[in-house]
């Protein structure tokens, strides 16, 4: 069966997601526009850096719960990671709809926004009420994916 574009572009987010070398979360993000594909990210290290699964979670060893303490991840978001290379690679994503097998954290939501996202389709909640709320201000089309 044909899938229409939300299903279609929600599988390939799981695809990308598989590319993530974080040991709490695969995460994985693809913005389109236009019904094409023009980044896509996973969560994981900067390039050249060693992943999480060469030298452990430091989230983990110090069991700081999901959605909290950002700062001390050695890894960049899914989101982050589509924004960044679509920069490096000279793509305008102003105007575009970010898909993402995980609902963005406030951090992401913020740049998400400054990058001119219009709309974001996601599956899987993230513990983050203010995420939402700067969202909803900022008037981002925010839809839930259910398979």
């Amino acid at each position: 069966m044909r899938p229409n574009w939300d299903q279609y572009f929600m599988e390939i987010t799981q695809v990308v997601a598989k590319r993530s070398t974080c040991l709490r979360r695969h995460v994985g993000a693809v913005i389109i526009k236009d019904r094409h594909i023009l980044s896509t990210g996973y969560n994981g290290a900067p390039s050249g850096l060693l992943h999480c699964l060469e030298t452990g979670c430091i989230r983990e060893k110090l069991d700081v719960p999901r959605g909290e303490r950002h700062e001390l991840c050695r890894g960049l978001h899914a989101e982050q990671n589509a924004i960044i290379q679509a920069a490096v690679h000279g793509v305008q994503i102003k105007g575009g709809t970010l898909y993402s097998t995980t609902f963005p954290c406030v951090l992401c939501a913020k740049m998400l926004i400054n990058a001119g996202i219009v709309k974001i389709v996601y599956h899987g909640s993230y513990p983050d009420q203010l995420s939402l709320e700067i969202l909803q201000e900022a008037n981002i089309i925010v839809e839930e994916w259910n398979y």
